[in-house]
């Protein structure tokens, strides 16, 4: 039997807020701000935690602690309700949302007067089911420490291996995505393989460590413009990693990935991070969308069908009036629509729609890491690189970590990792894998993406 919450039986108006993550949780933090005990909020996310993703490649190597860049929403909760669980339907007519508990998979219906969709994003494999039943991703915690016991596992396999050709397929790493993304979870996956194999594996030569990125684009980084882009690809080959360029991974096996050049990688690791797509859920409800599914809003990030449904972050389709382009999927995106939503809910509750905000923001900058100690920034139109782009990229998300509790922690696991060794200890499941000896010839392509690398490096 479903149970049914009506916010009829209150003089308070319900909101409902779908998903936890940058957008929802802000949203939740913002409104309490805004209404106080004036409304009933109510959260609902699958995950009970807030999960810092800009982090996530950290997690794979064990830099941080999975608790490092987690943090329960009830902590966010002041007036607000929490529900564990996810949702099922949304019946935009009848204001109804019906949801099934994690625990025991018993359904809710909840109503509502206002409705907030930040229901994020999920991986898009294009149709490849291959690729997507082989391939580690990384957007989620289980993701990250997936990663990171698999390639712990690899490497032990790897330090028992005589076969010196299957040996090498183990320690050959490839990441599908020359995006944030791919990039800072494959030169985290670099340095955290050298500096162990270093320390601990006598058996494994670091030279045969392969670490492969495959970008459909002519280069990396692309959000971060020509310039910073290129410096990035020949900082990254220059690092050891090899780069393919205009290529694209097609189909995927237990023990090899396939190009669409018709390139057989042989390798025991394959992470995808080639791009994104909306909630199946958000992508059929009954309203307009954009050519990815999001849904259009409009300038106060609300759906024209229904003024009191807003969606925003992953789930939002809105151009940008300066650049004419939509606005990307971006934590800091997110993180502002959420306050013009907060806003906009509260002078609606109080009668002040003359009061509404548009949204409108100008990007003050995007940045990644590419390595040890060094990163790409573009701060308000300015080229960062190096030392310099990798503090400010620390020193940015560190200060916008949701706790003073999870600041210090962070901070701490920093110092201790700039101490101390790696840890290798395995925890939770591993992935298991049964590899087949492939000698195919895949070193024509790495071979050009090295000499590609050799004939710029007087740019850095």
């Amino acid at each position: 039997m479903i149970r049914k919450f009506s916010s009829r039986e209150s003089h308070k108006p319900k909101i409902l807020i779908l998903g936890g993550g940058f957008a929802g949780s802000n949203v939740l933090r913002e409104i309490q701000d805004q209404l106080g005990n004036n409304a009933e909020v109510t959260l609902i996310s699958q995950d009970n935690f807030f999960l810092f993703t800009p982090m996530l490649p950290e997690i794979s190597s064990g830099m941080l602690h999975p608790s490092d860049i987690s943090t329960p929403i009830r902590t966010f909760c002041k007036t607000a309700t929490f529900c564990h669980a996810k949702v099922l339907s949304i019946d935009l007519v009848e204001k109804k949302v019906t949801v099934i508990r994690i625990f025991d998979q018993k359904e809710t219906m909840f109503d509502y007067d206002y409705l907030v969709l930040a229901m994020g994003s999920k991986d898009n494999f294009f149709g490849n089911v291959n690729i997507e039943e082989f391939a580690f991703t990384i957007k989620t915690l289980e993701d990250a420490i997936a990663i990171r016991n698999h390639i712990i596992s690899v490497l032990e396999c790897a330090d028992q291996e005589k076969d010196k050709i299957l040996q090498e397929q183990l320690l050959r790493f490839v990441v599908v995505g020359g995006g944030f993304a791919g990039v800072e979870i494959a030169t985290e996956i670099n340095h955290f393989l050298h500096d162990t194999v270093k320390n601990f594996y006598k058996n494994i030569d670091s030279e045969k460590i392969r670490v492969i990125i495959i970008s459909a684009r002519n280069g990396i980084l692309p959000e971060v413009g020509e310039e910073l882009g290129k410096f990035a690809l020949e900082y990254v080959r220059k690092s050891g990693i090899e780069v393919i360029i205009n290529t694209k991974a097609v189909d995927a096996g237990e023990d090899h990935v396939l190009l669409s050049d018709n390139t057989i990688i042989p390798c025991a690791t394959l992470v995808w991070a080639g791009g994104v797509m909306v909630e199946p859920l958000v992508a059929s409800l009954k309203c307009e969308h954009g050519t990815s599914g999001r849904l259009i809003v409009d300038q106060y990030l609300r759906l024209k069908e229904y003024p009191n449904i807003f969606a925003l972050g992953d789930c939002a389709h809105l151009v940008d009036p300066h650049g004419g382009t939509v606005y990307p999927t971006t934590a800091q995106i997110a993180i502002r629509q959420a306050k013009t939503v907060s806003k906009n809910i509260a002078a609606e509750i109080n009668g002040r729609e003359d009061s509404m905000e548009m949204f409108e923001y100008q990007n003050k900058g995007v940045m990644a890491t590419i390595g040890k100690r060094v990163g790409v920034a573009l701060i308000n139109g300015k080229k960062v690189y190096g030392l310099k782009a990798w503090l400010l990229w620390r020193c940015f998300y560190w200060v916008n970590l949701p706790t003073n509790e999870k600041k210090v922690k962070v901070a701490f696991d920093w110092l201790l990792h700039s101490i101390f060794r790696a840890d290798i200890m395995t925890v939770g499941f591993i992935k298991k894998k049964t590899l087949t000896r492939l000698e195919t010839p895949i070193y024509s392509i790495l071979e050009r993406s090295q000499d590609e690398s050799a004939e710029n490096l007087s740019y850095l």
